[in-house]
């Protein structure tokens, strides 16, 4: 043995929990790094927000704030990451063609020769927001779950089905609690738990993540093959209810569309399982996507799906990634409200960084510290 040669350190135990996007793709840098990974999921993987999102990709849509960075390192990744994981067969990723749009009953038809002739209902044309070099899309649950079986199979991420309960911080780790008593040990524990975050009692009092709830319906046309590769991003201005009312509009390789609501503020529920869709929200979007388009007409569709999702949000619209203050080891990344499909991959490489090697390189993550919600 040459007795210059240096043992090598042992890689990381750590364990990450949550299982939507941003904890999948955490788990995934991290054991690419050569971590060991425990996942850890309540109930299935990208079963709430995170297989429920539109999972519009924008390279720019953040370049007025402080998460452009972010977003653009992120939508490089998804690039990257389709390539790797043959997105566009495996899980729906191609670019698109992004409009703005205001709909209403009271709007006259327009004629606009950027409006797609499947947007042929009561709507003026606003302007292009994104081309295919600047827009796309994906299925956010077929993704995360790609992501995690390439994580699994090539790099040996072990999936634990479990509720968190609690994190303890001891001087050679933390020890994550699950239910029925069980506990799982390592070197480093990241909380990716979404709207569900601040549930442990150990963080509740260190800074918030609330949830917005917004609904979703996907529609399948009878003529599927007419539905073009563009994203609508509508005003909608009803002649009774209050309003403006924003729902967006991804038409998806799977020959059907997805169309979502606007967001409010809910109390977050045990699980993910608890959350339902409100009826007159989901009638509110089926309405109005028949006045987009005759092609989404009721009686030109079937309805595949009508879902209701939480997000995870937080007080100044930025995400928490970074080390929770008073506990050594123990990382948070949860907040990322809207954007969360898009941020997942950087997110996901940063909290890697952080986490193995003490700084992130990636994306500079000081800005999105819980830190600074300490007073």
């Amino acid at each position: 043995m040459d007795d210059n040669l240096q043992p090598h350190e042992p890689p990381k135990q750590v364990v990450v929990c949550g299982g939507g996007i941003i904890g999948v793709c955490t788990a995934y840098f991290l054991a690419k790094k050569g971590a060991r990974v425990t996942l850890i999921e309540r109930s299935s993987i990208a079963c709430a927000a995170s297989g429920k999102a539109g999972a519009f990709l924008a390279l720019h849509m953040c370049d007025d704030g402080p998460m452009s960075s972010l977003a653009r390192t992120s939508f490089s990744l998804h690039s990257s990451l389709a390539k790797e994981l043959e997105g566009s067969v495996s899980y729906g990723y191609r670019p698109l063609t992004t409009l703005s749009i205001s709909v209403g009953e009271s709007v006259l038809p327009s004629r606009s020769p950027i409006l797609p002739p499947w947007v042929d209902g009561r709507v003026k044309t606003g302007e292009i927001i994104g081309t295919t070099e600047t827009t796309a899309q994906i299925d956010p649950r077929l993704f995360t779950r790609v992501l995690l079986a390439k994580a699994v199979t090539e790099y040996g991420v072990e999936v634990v089905t479990g509720k968190v309960e609690g994190v303890v911080v001891e001087e050679e780790g933390v020890v994550v609690k699950v239910d029925g008593g069980g506990v799982v040990g390592g070197d480093a524990v990241v909380l990716a738990l979404g709207p569900w975050t601040n549930k442990l009692p150990e963080l509740c009092s260190k800074f918030r993540v609330h949830g917005k709830k917004v609904h979703c319906v996907v529609l399948e046309p009878k003529d599927g093959d007419a539905i073009t590769p563009h994203a609508l991003f509508a005003t909608y201005y009803p002649t009774q209810e209050p309003g403006p009312i924003d729902p967006d509009f991804f038409p998806r390789p799977t020959r059907d569309v997805y169309i979502c609501g606007p967001s409010v503020e809910v109390e977050i529920p045990d699980g993910p399982e608890s959350v339902s869709p409100d009826p007159e929200s989901i009638q509110m979007l089926e309405r109005v996507a028949g006045i987009v388009s005759s092609y989404l007409e009721k009686e030109n569709v079937s309805v595949k799906s009508e879902e209701a999702g939480i997000m995870p949000c937080t007080d100044d619209d930025m995400p928490i990634m970074g080390e929770v203050l008073g506990m050594k080891g123990c990382y948070v990344a949860s907040g990322h409200g809207y954007w969360g499909i898009l941020f997942g991959p950087a997110s996901g490489a940063a909290m890697a960084e952080l986490v193995l090697d003490g700084r992130a390189t990636i994306v500079d993550l000081h800005r999105f510290s819980p830190t600074r919600f300490v007073v």
